[in-house]
């Protein structure tokens, strides 16, 4: 594979896990667990995060 291939990968599951890890930020179990106790999922900081990341990663490859 091609280095821009894979950036385009990265970019594709990338934006998916971001706007996965969203989903679960804005989801109606996640805001009451927010206004109960303050806290957000690790599963939805970690979906935004690593998909940034990826995204980031694959901008750089397709450079």
């Amino acid at each position: 594979m091609s280095n821009k291939m894979i950036g385009i990968l990265l970019i594709i599951v990338g934006v998916a896990l971001a706007l996965w890890g969203y989903d679960i930020y804005d989801s109606a179990g996640s805001q009451v667990a927010r206004a109960l106790s303050g806290e957000t999922p690790m599963k939805a900081w970690a979906g935004m995060i690593v998909g940034a990341i990826s995204v980031v990663l694959g901008i750089y490859k397709v450079k």
